[in-house]
Order: structure tokens, then sequence, then C-alpha cells
């Protein structure tokens, strides 16, 4: 009789084992399968002077969450939330949306397309100990701002080394035309560190963003006789500007160096004569690399009769950031999250990119390229593709707490 209550005594624990181990399974299916949600706030200029460029981040973030998630839209199971805020390029506004969002918890902001409005986010991001990656706005200053913010576009300094060969090429006279923000003063400072320290003389025209008239302004850079014009540009007044630079002469009497801009503008830069005296360094230009992420971001495109522009990479880079900074803190920890993106080295459309540890500098290719008409249509074709070791912005270290 003994012997038969102990066997059922055995048999009772074996089953209320069985049991718990079943129960910790289900609860642990049911709590991978609940993982809680990552809400990433995103503010960037959907109006406003660059709203091309935050279309096209806006895109490529989007595509990019689809690449790295498979389609899920879950990062080690946790859902992703984008709360998208238009700042309008306003700095205040972009501010005020960041102090919005870290209130109700938000512990990733992303998405600054203009300069002035990274510099602005970037210190609340550092306030509030939260996590921000600023978009395709192209400010040094973001570099190495603080520890808590990165970047998932190129910088000013990475654009004036991509076009070091271009300058090298002219006389010891440099001239920067530039708009009067912080963008433009950027370029100037940049401009002046790489090239004035080679020896040349770097000056300046600077035009306020308010003016419509670019007569004047070029009359004034073509007084200064420059061998080199640098012209750093953005927004919807290029065209204008162009055709007022082309119209005093200046493309006839200087090498003239730019950025290529958004697909929209290929035709603003004059006619196919004009257009062919500037000398472009490129940011991207979908047909250049050859990856297997560049690959399905252009067919990706392709398939909806579109193709990416120069700041899609940087919404979709702003993605692959996003779920390697998840995945690693395995939810939205913001100094594992740092620790996780630090130093990281990563395949994107663009090609190979490191973010360097030191002040998060996003070390990636460059390009040079040059712009002609095929059968009416303006096409881009890359010249040279410059490795991330000959762009590197000098180390920008975080200042001391």
């Amino acid at each position: 009789m003994k012997r038969g209550w102990m066997r059922l005594v055995a048999i009772g624990a074996t089953v209320a084992i069985a049991a718990g181990i079943v129960t910790a399974t289900a609860l642990s299916a049911a709590h991978r399968g609940h993982a809680s949600t990552i809400k990433v706030g995103v503010i960037y200029s959907k109006t406003g002077p660059l709203a091309a460029y935050g279309a096209e981040y806006i895109q490529g973030l989007k595509l990019g969450l689809e690449y790295t998630t498979k389609g899920t839209n879950k990062i080690n199971g946790h859902p992703i939330q984008l709360t998208v805020v238009d700042d309008a390029g306003d700095p205040a506004k972009a501010v005020s949306a960041a102090k919005d969002l870290i209130g109700q918890g938000y512990k990733i902001i992303m998405g600054s397309c203009s300069s002035a409005v990274a510099l602005a986010v970037g210190p609340i991001a550092a306030q509030n100990h939260v996590l921000n990656l600023s978009g395709p706005a192209a400010s040094d200053g973001i570099t190495g701002l603080n520890r808590y913010t990165f970047r998932s576009g190129r910088q000013t300094y990475e654009d004036v080394l991509a076009a070091n060969s271009f300058l090298s090429g002219a006389g010891k006279n440099v001239v920067v035309f530039a708009q009067d923000y912080v963008f433009g003063q950027g370029n100037f400072a940049a401009v002046n560190a790489v090239l004035g320290g080679k020896g040349h003389k770097v000056d300046k025209v600077l035009v306020p963003l308010s003016a419509t008239d670019f007569t004047p302004y070029a009359q004034q850079a073509k007084a200064k006789n420059p061998d080199l014009l640098f012209v750093a540009w953005a927004g919807t007044s290029a065209t204008a500007m162009w055709r007022a630079l082309d119209q005093q002469g200046v493309l006839d009497s200087a090498t003239v160096v730019t950025g290529l801009a958004e697909r929209a503008t290929w035709g603003s830069y004059g006619d196919p004569s004009s257009t062919s005296k500037i000398k472009f360094l490129s940011h991207y230009v979908s047909t250049a690399p050859k990856n297997a992420v560049n690959d399905w971001l252009v067919k990706k495109m392709r398939s909806r009769n579109q193709a990416p522009d120069i700041f899609t990479p940087d919404g979709f880079v702003g993605a692959q950031m996003l779920q390697r900074a998840i995945s690693k803190a395995n939810g939205d920890d913001v100094e594992k999250m740092i620790s996780a993106l630090e130093n990281w080295s990563f395949l994107a459309p663009k090609g190979p990119q490191r973010i360097r540890q030191q002040d998060h500098a996003m070390l990636q290719p460059m390009f040079q390229a040059k712009l002609s008409q095929v059968n009416g249509k303006w096409r881009a074709t890359v010249l040279k593709r410059i490795s991330p070791g000959n762009v590197q912005p000098p180390i920008r270290p975080f200042p001391s707490s």
C-alpha cells in the first residue's frame, strides 16, 4: 500500500513538473508574441524649402524597414511604430516636436533634413538621454555634437573632399557661392579648411535665403575673378540661381563645381551646353553601386516606376541603424543602442559604411559624376567612385560632460 502511494506521488510530481514546463513554455511563447512596441519619432521636412529631400528620406526609411524586417515591420519581435511630424524646416517647430515626443516616452527620434534643425534637436536628445538618428542634414557640426546623436547621411566635409581633385586642378583663387545659413556657412568653412590649408585663397559670396533675384550675387561672384567657383545650394531656388550664373558668364569664366542634386533638378542647370561646363560631386547615383542592398532598392522602386534619389539612401540607412540598435539592445535601452551603433560596419545602398566611434561620423563612399542629355532625358554618369578612406572628415571629439 505504501509502495503504491509513493508511485502515485511520483506520478503526480512528474505531471506537475511537466505542467510547469508547458506553462513556462506557453508563457515564454506568449511573451515573444507580445514583445513591446518600439515607438520612433520621425521629425522631418514634409513641407518647407527642403520638402523634396524629406520625401526622399521618408520613402527610403520605409523601404529600409521593409528590407531589414523582411516585410514584418518587427525587430526581434518588437513592432515598430513610426510617428511622423513635419518640422517644415523650422528649428523651433522641430525642438517643440522633439520635446513633445520625448515627453510621451519616445526613446528614439530621427529624421532631420535641415542642418539648422539638426543642430537644434541634437542637444535636446542629449539633455533627455534619447537616441537621435539625424537624416540628410549635412552640417559638419552634427558629427561630434554629443554621444546620443548619430547621422545616417553624409556631411559637408565629405562633399568637399570628394571635390578635392576638381579643386586642386584649379588656380589659387577659390570662391564659395552659397546660401547664408548653416548649410552654406558650413560649406565655406569646409572649403576654407581643406583648400586654405593648401595655400589657396578662399573667399565667399553668401546669398540671403530670402533672395529671389540672384543677378547681383552672380555679378559679385564674377567680380571676384575666381579660378574655381564652389556652389553649395539646396532647395527650390536653384533654377533661378543657375540661370543668373549662366547669364552673367560665370560658367564660362571659371571652373564650377557643385553637388549633384535630386533628379527633379537635373534640368535646372541650364541647357546641355551650359550643364556640360559644370563638374559634379555626388552623394549617390543609383546606377553606380554594385551590391545586393542597392540592387534590392533599385528593383523595388523600379517595380513602382520609380528610382532612388540622392537622399533615399539616408532614410534606408536610418532603417538599417534602427534594426541594428533595437536588435542588439532587444528593445530601446538607449545605452545599449549607442554601443551597438558605435564602430558598426555594414553594407548600405552606397556600399560599405562605418560609424566612427569617436564622433559618430558616417564614413562612406562618394562619387564624381557628369550630366548629359540622351534622347531628351537627363542622365547622370559616374566618373569616379571615391572610397570612404579618402573622404574621412577629421575627428571631432564629443564635448566633455
